[in-house]
């Protein structure tokens, strides 16, 4: 397994979690759950990238 790969979906899914529970109930911090989702989603692209060559 790539590492990348399952760090970024991990990160995704647990930023989607925590921006859901912010919508639903204010709590300090929440903006972070976006940058979660921001970084989760490049590690994605790194994963599926791969190695060229």
């Amino acid at each position: 397994m790539d590492t990348a790969l399952v760090a970024g979906g991990a990160l995704t899914a647990a930023g989607l979690v925590g921006y859901v529970a912010g919508l639903t109930s204010p709590y300090p911090g929440r903006a972070f759950s976006v940058t979660g989702v921001m970084v989760g989603i490049t590690l994605l692209a790194i994963g599926y990238g791969g190695e060229s060559a």
